[in-house]
């Protein structure tokens, strides 16, 4: 092969090796940007009402949600999934003002497993009646920080409710006050 056939692009000067380098840091930089997501739900985008709704038609369960909360409580998250003893679950979730996070979670015809799994083997601690004249356990799970209410009805097709997380019971007891119903109606 003779000199005068060989590319100038191919002579490896400090030049082209720099344009290279420019060529694949503009395509890695291109596919990053295309790719790289963690997550595509912000807490602006969590419609917990639509949730319940759609959730409580199918289910045909007039299941709750925090409604009116004061100033600071955020949703975070909503789902709708097979839990322990193979109960479908709604729950959603909320932050509190000072970054704890608090969840109601509601079966039909609750097992005795499925709620100490979902306060974690918390022992009950107390209980309290909340403005609805609801009666709830408190369960406190020590070393894990979680505390949760348990409202339980035995009837069958009954809702058994837990209000549960990391918040301060005064905040359980302040979300279980705002929960509300939501009216089952067809679409």
């Amino acid at each position: 092969m003779s000199q005068s056939s060989v590319s100038h692009y191919a002579k490896g000067s400090v030049a082209n090796i720099l344009r290279s380098l420019l060529v694949i840091g503009a395509i890695t930089a291109a596919l990053f940007l295309m790719i790289s997501r963690t997550s595509s739900v912000t807490a602006e985008q969590v419609d917990v009402v639509a949730a319940v709704e759609q959730h409580a038609r199918q289910a045909g369960q007039p299941f709750e949600y925090a409604a009116g909360l004061p100033e600071g409580w955020t949703p975070t998250s909503y789902r709708y999934v097979r839990s322990k003893d193979q109960l479908m679950m709604w729950s959603a979730t909320w932050t509190t003002p000072d970054g704890q996070y608090v969840a109601v979670q509601q079966v039909a015809d609750a097992t005795d497993s499925w709620v100490s799994t979902m306060t974690n083997n918390g022992k009950q601690v107390g209980k309290v009646t909340t403005e609805d004249g609801r009666a709830w356990l408190k369960r406190d799970r020590e070393g894990k920080v979680q505390r949760s209410l348990v409202h339980r009805q035995t009837g069958e097709g009954e809702l058994t409710t837990l209000v549960t997380g990391t918040g301060t019971f005064e905040q359980l007891e302040t979300f279980a006050n705002h929960l509300e119903a939501v009216e089952i109606t067809q679409p």
